[in-house]
């Protein structure tokens, strides 16, 4: 093998300049922290109402499944008011981590 290099070499003796270098990656570019569009202070104003909205709504939640249980204690349907204690903690879950869960994915 080295000596088919020797051959190549010998018959282009300046082939040194014709070697292009590669273009080398330049890894994950820096965009800084960016700048909020005008207006952007209306568009937060209307999301922290949409958050606070939200969580009063799981409260209500909460709520409406405890009055279900009081209202359905003599009957024994335990499972469904657990099931629906489920989804209503899986969604304060969400709100309270919606904030994180962006952060992490930008």
């Amino acid at each position: 093998m080295s000596s088919l290099l020797a051959a190549v070499m010998d018959v282009t003796p300046n082939a040194a300049h014709m070697v292009v270098a590669a273009p080398q990656p330049s890894g994950v570019p820096d965009v800084g922290g960016g700048e909020a569009p005008p207006g952007a202070e209306d568009l937060l104003k209307v999301l922290k109402w949409v958050a606070w909205t939200v969580t009063a709504l799981c409260v209500a939640g909460i709520f409406a499944v405890a009055a279900r249980m009081a209202v359905d204690h003599s009957r024994g349907g335990g499972r469904e008011h657990a099931r629906g204690l489920g989804f209503v903690l899986g969604a304060c879950l969400l709100v309270g981590s919606a904030s994180g869960i962006v952060a992490a994915l930008v």
